[in-house]
């Protein structure tokens, strides 16, 4: 077997936290693979521009600026996050024990995939990924502070499906 190329050593070790952030931000699987493949193949154009640094947060850059890129230009129906959200103190409810864990964790995917994808991609690289708020707006181009908030308007959100969907049945 060749040798992987440096642009493999580099960035491969990151296709699954580029396709968790995309599957996130689109919704589908399909449309997720689509903008991964997408997302490495400008990597690929840009990787001699690349001057080191963190390779993880450069390409996962690159995914978010390609699924931004892929809603405006397939998304038909446009999702907005208004402004007045309202305060949340929704507490959340205990899930019940009689529910598998592969239940949970379908119920936890189906109230994050109705969340804004404004919501559900801060919470994807600060949850799941581990990024810093820094690292999140310095990826999204946005302030400091837009960051904070939509993550705890996130969380605030994820809350109130959690609880109006207590016992939802999977879709599959």
């Amino acid at each position: 077997m060749p040798r992987p190329s440096p642009f493999e050593e580099t960035f491969l070790p990151h296709l699954d936290a580029a396709y968790n952030l995309a599957r996130w931000i689109l919704g589908t699987e399909e449309d997720a693979k689509d903008v991964v493949q997408e997302a490495y193949a400008r990597a690929w154009k840009g990787y001699p521009k690349f001057r080191g640094g963190n390779p993880r947060a450069w390409l996962l850059t690159i995914v978010h600026n390609t699924a931004l890129t892929w809603n405006k230009k397939y998304i038909k129906r446009k999702r907005f996050v208004p402004l007045d959200e309202e305060s949340c103190t929704i507490p959340i409810e205990q899930v019940p024990s009689e529910l598998s864990l592969a239940q949970r964790t379908q119920q936890l995917e189906n109230a994050l995939n109705r969340l804004p994808a404004e919501f559900r991609e801060v919470l994807v690289l600060f949850e799941i990924e581990g990024w810093s708020y820094k690292e999140i707006a310095k990826a999204l181009g946005v302030p400091l502070g837009t960051v904070m908030s939509r993550l705890s308007r996130a969380r605030c959100r994820l809350r109130k499906e959690l609880e109006q969907n207590p016992s939802e049945e999977s879709d599959s």
